[in-house]
């Protein structure tokens, strides 16, 4: 298990391979707000509801000042297709190896069709324009959870 952040803290900042192999340092955000998405694995329903919500209602959170990462383990050729695929206009990052995911509190025990199991948790964490937790949100349902985070955020 790994411990949640909550408002006020600063996380772990990284550096993840993108879809296209290429590193994306979260001190390139610094300045601006971020949302940081983290979900189980690409191509599944529940990541590609959530995925496609992020995506049709990018234009309004960017407008509002925020950028979007989805972050999950999956490996970079995966992401690029599934990124292909949805038509995603945003990053998204690899982390093979769960180091970012505990780090931000987002792996951890989990139950899926009765079953436990350890993995990504779905989570988003917003971080402001000094990098310090705006909101955090553990154990997401992936339909509906974008509007949700429109409204904690205030956007439109």
């Amino acid at each position: 298990m790994s411990t949640q952040l909550s408002p006020g803290d600063v996380p772990e900042s990284f550096s993840l391979p993108d879809a296209h192999g290429v590193p994306v340092d979260l001190d390139e955000y610094r300045g601006r707000s971020v949302v940081v998405y983290f979900y189980p694995k690409a191509e599944t329903p529940g990541c590609t509801t959530e995925a496609c919500d992020f995506r049709d209602n990018l234009a309004s959170l960017q407008g509002a000042g925020y950028s979007v990462l989805g972050i999950s383990p999956d490996d970079p050729d995966s992401l690029e297709s599934f990124s292909s695929n949805h038509g995603l206009a945003f990053p998204l990052l690899s982390d093979e190896d769960f180091a970012v995911s505990k780090a931000w509190g987002a792996y951890g025990d989990k139950e899926f069709n009765g079953q436990t199991f350890t993995g990504t948790i779905r989570s988003t964490v917003v971080l402001n324009s000094d990098g310090k937790v705006e909101f955090a949100q553990y154990n997401v349902n992936a339909e509906g959870h974008v509007a949700e985070l429109k409204s904690a955020l205030g956007v439109k």
